[in-house]
Order: C-alpha cells, then structure tokens, then sequence
C-alpha cells in the first residue's frame, strides 16, 4: 500500500484496475472467498478479482443517498433492507426530514429493481463461513462502503474485507473500522475523484452489469470497461 502525493491517472480502466487489486488480495487466492461488488462500477472490478482468486462474483446492493440541492455530493449511504449510514457531517447539510425520507425512498425502490433484475441472471450465493470481499472501483467518502460492510456482516462471514484498486486518504481509517481486512493498492492524498485515477470511466450500464454477471466464472476478462 502507498500514499500518492500529486494527480495522475494510474489505472487503463476498470479490467486493468481489478487485476491490479487481485494481485493484491494474492493472500486470499485458494481460500474460497465470495466476491461482493458494490454495482454498477464495482461489478467488472470484482468479476476480474473473482476469476483471479478462484472466488464467486455476487453482489451487495448499496446507494449513496444524495444532497437534493447537489445529486453528487452524498450524505449518506443505503442498503436494500433500509438501513442507513449517515455523514458524519450530515448537520452541516440544509435538509429536511422530508427530502431525506423522499430520497431515501428513491434509492430504496431503486434497489429493489436493481435486485430483481439482478436475480434473474445470479441466484443469491452462501456467504457464511467464507472470507467475504466487498469490491468497488473506487473509495470516495466511503459511505456506500461502509453500509456494505454492516450489511454483509450481518450474514456472518468467516472473513470480511474491503478491498478497492483507488481510496481517498481521509475516507480509510472510517471504512478500515468495519472490515476485518483493507485492501488498496494506491490511497491518494490528492483526491478529487474516483475517476481521475482511470483513462477510461466510462459509466456502467445495467446491461452491461447484467451481462458481466451472466459471463462470471466464464470468460469475463475479454470485456474491457
């Protein structure tokens, strides 16, 4: 792990970056470990991640919840049962109990979608007893993370780590306290963007998340996103 001082782009795209993190999380290599990727970018990380570790590919449904006067700045984080995670600077955010059950709401019915959709190409895998590697592309505030950290040691894993190719320095020490492992291979103190590490972050359709998880224990390393 290092520190990077200073701007650049490190990773090609997602492929490049999950083999990168695979070759990170070599330890876990041969131990049967269940790969959640947090959708949609986490999904062609994770699926590289998986194949390389001799895991499984699933997923953790998790969305930030957003500032209705900013979409991207978020404030917090929910998983597919409700349960939420806050910012710890939430108060200094001008929002209503309204807007926040309104946008709670939203990214709630937007995951139940997302998980029927889902289910109809990946049957919910056994996740207890078994290293558990929550992957995304990338680690901004760390909130989505984190609520897919507490959702996923709810089902009692033997193991559970974050694992991500990019982090924010500040957004570590908050994630590292929920996982019993962090795995990142570039923690940079000059973060403005997950996509500032990629030379292509290109955003990543519901198809072609569909068809990932359709390709997964296959050849899933011919897609380049």
């Amino acid at each position: 792990m290092r520190t990077q001082h200073g701007q650049g782009r490190i990773y090609i795209d997602r492929t490049d970056a999950g083999r990168v993190l695979a070759g990170a999380l070599s330890a876990y290599r041969g131990t049967d470990p269940l790969v959640l990727a947090i959708p949609r970018g986490g999904i062609p990380v994770g699926a590289i991640v998986a194949a390389e570790l001799g895991g499984q590919l699933d997923t953790v449904l998790v969305h930030k919840l957003r500032a209705p006067s900013s979409p991207e700045t978020a404030i917090g984080a929910i998983d597919e049962l409700g349960q939420c995670t806050m910012s710890p600077y939430i108060d200094l955010v001008s929002l209503s109990a309204k807007s926040l059950e309104t946008e709670k709401t939203a990214q709630l019915e937007m995951l139940h979608r997302r998980r029927i959709a889902y289910a109809q190409v990946r049957s919910r895998l056994d996740r207890e007893n078994r290293p558990i590697i929550i992957v995304d592309d990338g680690l901004a505030t760390g909130l989505t993370m984190i609520a897919a950290l507490k959702y996923a040691r709810q089902g009692h894993p033997q193991r559970l780590i974050a694992a991500v190719p990019v982090a924010a320095k500040e957004s570590v020490p908050g994630v590292r306290s929920k996982a019993d492992d962090f795995i990142c291979p570039l923690i940079s103190d000059s973060f403005h963007s997950v996509g500032q590490f990629y030379q292509n972050f290109l955003p990543i359709s519901d198809d072609q998340a569909l068809e990932i998880l359709r390709l997964s224990g296959g050849d899933v390393q011919t897609a380049r996103v």
